[in-house]
């Protein structure tokens, strides 16, 4: 059996000089964090959302919400409960899309480094990980800078 799941997240950049910004599980330096009660990671954010969306569950809110109350604000804990939602339900990861949308910072100088963090979390290759980035050529609130919006697209296959 296949699954396919879509998840989205955004998040503004914080005044707060002293948030670091971090994606895919990466601290990005030199650049403003975004504002969130956990770490603010829009990445695993929004494919949280797509692997929950799989497998037919809501908002991964529902269990992040609790854990950060409980003072877990490390995004890549959430992104662990969600890889445990799945395997209960007897799927894998066939393949993952992530589309970010920001005009900073720029992605193509880190991606790599991105997928590769996330493969190694999610004991995954890195081959079937596609990760592309736009500025909204600055037409939306992330094309002029004022945060970051992404977009994940997952398929699960039923594990055999």
């Amino acid at each position: 059996m296949f699954k396919v799941g879509i998840g989205q997240d955004s998040h503004k950049f914080s005044k707060n000089k002293s948030r670091v910004l971090i994606l895919g599980g990466i601290k990005i330096l030199n650049q403003s964090g975004l504002e969130a009660n956990s770490d603010g990671d829009v990445l695993i954010h929004a494919l949280c959302n797509a692997l929950e969306s799989a497998i037919g569950e809501g908002s991964f809110s529902k269990y992040a919400d609790k854990m950060c109350e409980k003072g877990t604000t490390n995004s890549v804990e959430y992104l662990k409960k969600a890889l445990k939602n799945i395997d209960k339900q007897g799927y894998q990861i066939n393949n993952i899309g992530i589309n970010i949308e920001a005009q900073k910072p720029k992605i193509e100088p880190i991606s790599k480094k991105i997928k590769n963090n996330l493969a190694n979390i999610m004991k995954i290759s890195p081959k079937i990980i596609g990760l592309v980035a736009n500025s909204g050529e600055g037409l939306t609130a992330f094309g002029k800078g004022k945060g970051i919006q992404v977009l994940v697209i997952t398929s699960l296959i039923k594990k055999q």
